[in-house]
């Protein structure tokens, strides 16, 4: 069972594995995830023929996601995968029905990176199309990371820096976005350590 469902789905984030469960992305038809890495939540979309597409800054990445859609499908169009910047994505307006960022918005240097990714991602995605993100948050962490200055970088109790949303600052990016959830913010607190929160929309 357990290597059935690794074929089938890959080292899916398991919140994402939710939202196929519940048929969220059943009528989605062309998808992207920014910041794919080598792919580890396409493994599925590529196997039941959606039209899948993913950018990365790492060639390397994109080289491995390009092999592994050789070997689940193949006449796969790597083309599809390209090395490019989130907050410069290379598309037009309103082309995606489903939009996937996971682990990669809290990379962001500061509050206006965070908001020209995110202005590029929402830029690519049709009207009643989804955006699904994974992002560090300080949500039940607040008194244990630290500030490290005025930009929206913190340093966690685990040591690492990071771009940190919070409950606020995702719900007024969601209404500035004229989005609504599809799922309330649901937050991971790993050990006290680091907090992923996910966050789910669809545009209006």
């Amino acid at each position: 069972m357990q290597n059935n469902l690794l074929s089938e789905f890959g080292n899916i984030d398991i919140y994402l594995f939710d939202q196929l469960l519940k048929g969220r992305f059943d009528n989605c038809e062309k998808i992207i995830d920014v910041g794919c890495g080598n792919g580890r939540n396409l493994v599925y979309f590529i196997k039941n023929g959606y039209q899948v597409f993913g950018i990365d800054k790492d060639a390397k990445a994109i080289e491995n996601i390009k092999k592994t859609a050789l070997q689940l499908a193949p006449n796969y169009k790597i083309e599809n995968f390209i090395v490019a910047e989130i907050e410069k994505l290379p598309y037009d307006n309103a082309c995606f029905d489903l939009v996937i960022c996971s682990a990669v918005l809290h990379f962001a240097r500061n509050k206006e990176h965070f908001e020209n990714m995110l202005h590029s991602i929402w830029r690519i995605l049709k009207p009643g199309g989804y955006f699904f993100a994974r992002l560090a948050s300080d949500i039940g962490i607040e008194t244990l990371v630290k500030e490290i200055d005025t930009t929206g970088t913190y340093l966690l109790p685990d040591g690492s820096i990071r771009f940190l949303a919070n409950e606020q600052l995702l719900k007024s990016y969601t209404a500035k976005l004229n989005g609504d959830f599809y799922e309330p913010l649901k937050t991971t607190n790993v050990n006290n350590l680091r907090c992923m929160t996910t966050w789910c929309l669809r545009k209006k």
